[in-house]
C-alpha cells in the first residue's frame, strides 16, 4: 500500500499533502504516565494493521501560551500521553536525504511539535530534506528534578539512557533521536546526516544535548536559535523542588508526587511562577546537572570537545527581550528607578550600573527613536541574557572544534509589524523565515508578508538546508564566516544600515551594547532567569 512505513511498534500509514508525504502523531515512545511517570522513556505499545498518521497527538499537559493562543491553529489535546513526533518528506524513495529535527521552545513549560509555526512540508519540499518535529515532557512532568526521583527502578527499554533524578524531557529528546536513527531511512532520510535544531528552550535543549554523553552519534549539525544553554544545578533544582511539592501540599516523595493529577502539576507551575517579582520573566524549569544525563554544564563540555565533531550554527534576534515585555505591565512601563532595579540584579555597585546604563545609552545616541527605559532594559537583558552566553558558547566550539566542524554566527533584525512594530526583532520573529510559515496568512500578523518577506524566508530556509547538508550555511565566504572570537564575524539576517538586501557580513555588530555588559557575564554572574 502506498504511503505506508513500518516502524517500531507496527505499520503506520501517512498521507500526501502539498508536495510532501506527511505522517503525524506517530507515537515514539510509551506513555509516560503511573509507574513512568519521571522515569525514561520507554517503548510504544504495538498495534495492528496499519495506524493512519493523518493528525497531530496529544501535547505534553500545559497551561495555555501566548504565542498560541495568539496565532490560533488547529486545537491542541493535552494529555500525559504526549510523546508523539511528525515527519515531512518530499519521497518515500529509498534515497539519503539531510534529516532536520526540530526541538520546540516554549520556556520548556508550554509548546508543541504541532504548532502553526513548526509545519514541515515547505522547508521539506525546497530544500529537500526530511524535517521531524515531536512533543516532549514539560513543566514538572518534564524537569522536575530530585533525589527523591530518582531512576531506581529503571526503564523497559534497554538503550534508554540513564536519567539520574531529572531531566525527563531531554531524556524524550533523545528518545525521538533514537527514533530517527532507527526508522529515519524508511522515510527518505539520512541517520548519518541528522542536523538538530531548535529555538528559545528548543535552541537550549540542542545545546545542552551537545554536552549529553547518550546523545553523541545522534547529531550530527547543530543549529541553536535564541537559546543560551543554562542549566540548574542539582542543589539548585532539588531546593527548587521542595518548594514547589510545599507548594503543593504534598510531601516530597514518588509516590506523593505520582498522586497528584496532571492538572494540579501545570497549575503549580502557573502559581509558583507568578509568586515572583512581576519583572523577572524567569524559567521555573530547565535541564539540570543531575550526575546521570546532564553530568556537566554544556558550556564546560563543549570547551572540553564534547561537540568537536559537531558544525555549530547559533545566534540571536537584534530585540529578544522585548518580547517578555509585553505580556509584563511593570517592564512595559518601566522608568528609570525601576530600570535601575532591574540593573541590580545583575551588579550591586551603583557606579558599575552607572556605567552600563551610560553605555547604553550612548550606543543608541543619534536614533531616531526616543531612548526610553524599558528600550535600555531591552538591550541590557537581550545582550545579557541571551546574546552573551550565545557568543560565549560560539568561542568555546570554535576554540575546540576539529577541521570541518565550523561555527557560524548570525543576527537577526528582522522586525515584527504586530503591536505597531514597538517589539522590533523580538524573540521568535526567525521561526516563521526559518520554516516557511511566513507564508500563512495567520502567520503573517506576527511575521509580516508580501513578496519581500517571501524571498527573505527563502533565503533563510536555504542557509539553514544547506547548513544540515554539508555544514555550512547557504553563500559564498563572503556572507558567512567561520567564527573568530577576536574579530566577531557574524552574519546579519534582515535589514542593516547601509547595506542592500537582507544577508550581510558584518564585523562586530551592535558592539557598542555587547560590552557594556560584557564584563558582567564574565565574571560568571547568572542572570535573572
Amino acid at each position: 500500500m502506498e504511503g505506508v512505513v513500518e516502524v517500531r511498534g507496527g505499520r503506520i500509514q501517512g498521507v500526501r499533502r502539498g508536495g510532501v508525504w506527511s505522517f503525524s502523531g506517530i507515537p515514539y515512545a510509551g506513555p509516560p504516565t503511573g509507574r513512568d511517570r519521571w522515569r525514561p522513556p520507554t517503548p510504544p505499545a504495538p498495534w495492528t494493521g496499519a495506524r493512519m498518521c493523518d493528525r497531530f497527538g496529544p501535547t505534553a499537559p500545559q497551561a495555555p501560551a501566548f504565542v498560541e493562543a495568539a496565532l490560533g491553529g488547529e486545537p491542541e489535546v493535552h494529555d500525559e500521553e504526549c510523546l508523539f513526533l511528525n515527519v515531512w518528506t518530499p519521497e518515500l524513495d529509498g534515497r539519503r536525504r539531510p534529516v532536520m529535527v526540530w526541538v520546540h521552545g516554549g520556556s520548556f513549560v508550554s509548546g508543541s511539535g504541532s504548532s502553526l509555526l513548526y509545519r514541515g512540508g515547505m522547508l521539506a519540499r525546497e530544500g529537500d530534506v526530511v524535517v521531524v518535529t515531536f512533543n516532549y515532557r514539560l513543566g514538572l512532568l518534564g524537569f522536575l528534578a530530585h533525589p527523591a526521583l530518582a531512576d531506581d527502578a529503571g526503564s523497559e527499554a534497554a538503550d534508554a539512557p540513564t536519567a539520574g533524578f531529572g531531566n525527563w524531557g531531554l531524556a524524550d529528546q533523545i528518545a525521538a533521536l533514537r527514533w530517527v536513527q532507527d526508522h529515519i531511512s524508511d522515510f527518505g532520510g539520512d541517520p548519518g546526516s541528522v542536523t538538530l535544531f531548535g529555538e528559545s528552550a528548543g535552541g537550549m535543549g540542542v545545546a545542552t544535548l551537545l554536552a549529553v554523553p547518550a546523545a553523541r552519534g545522534l547529531v550530527h549539525r547543530a543549529i541553536v536559535e535564541s537559546g543560551p544553554p543554562y542549566t540548574l544545578t542539582a542543589e539548585e533544582a532539588t531546593t527548587r523542588a521542595e518548594k514547589i511539592a510545599a507548594h503543593l501540599g504534598v510531601p516530597m516523595t514518588r509516590a506523593a508526587l505520582e498522586a497528584v493529577p496532571a492538572t494540579d502539576l501545570v497549575r503549580a507551575v502557573t502559581e509558583f511562577g507568578a509568586a515572583g517579582a512581576e519583572d523577572d520573566p524567569g524559567l521555573l524549569v530547565m535541564p539540570v546537572i543531575d550526575g546521570g544525563l546532564l553530568p556537566f554544564a554544556p558550556l564546560e563540555s563543549v570547551a572540553a570537545g564534547s561537540a568537536s565533531d559537531v558544525p555549530l550554527l547559533i545566534g540571536t534576534t537584534r530585540d529578544e527581550s522585548s518580547f517578555f515585555a509585553l505580556g509584563s505591565p511593570a517592564l512595559s512601563t518601566l522608568d528609570s528607578d525601576g530600570l535601575r532595579r532591574w540593573l541590580r540584579r545583575l551588579s550591586d555597585d551603583d557606579s558599575e550600573i552607572d556605567e552600563m546604563t551610560a553605555a547604553l545609552l550612548a550606543a543608541r545616541s543619534g536614533r531616531s527613536e526616543a531612548v526610553a527605559p524599558r528600550d535600555l532594559w531591552v538591550a541590557a537583558a537581550t545582550e545579557y541574557v541571551f546574546r552573551l552566553p550565545s557568543i560565549r558558547f560560539a568561542d568555546a566550539h570554535a576554540a575546540a572544534a576539529r577541521p570541518g566542524a565550523g561555527t557560524f554566527c548570525y543576527l537577526f533584525t528582522w522586525e515584527t509589524p504586530a503591536f505597531g512594530g514597538v517589539l522590533g526583532a523580538c524573540h521568535v520573529i526567525d521561526v516563521p523565515f526559518v520554516f516557511g510559515s511566513v507564508h500563512n496568512p495567520t502567520v503573517q500578523l506576527f511575521s509580516g508578508g508580501g513578496e519581500e518577506a517571501f524571498a527573505f524566508s527563502a533565503a533563510v530556509r536555504a542557509a539553514w538546508t544547506s547548513f544540515a547538508r554539508s555544514g555550512v550555511p547557504e553563500g559564498d565566504a563572503g556572507v558567512w564566516r567561520n567564527w573568530d572570537p577576536a574579530k566577531r564575524p557574524t552574519t546579519v539576517l534582515g535589514p542593516w544600515p547601509g547595506g542592500d538586501g537582507f544577508i550581510h557580513q558584518v564585523a562586530r555588530p551592535r558592539d557598542e551594547e555587547l560590552e557594556a555588559t560584557a564584563r558582567l557575564v564574565a565574571q560568571g554572574l547568572h542572570p535573572p532567569l
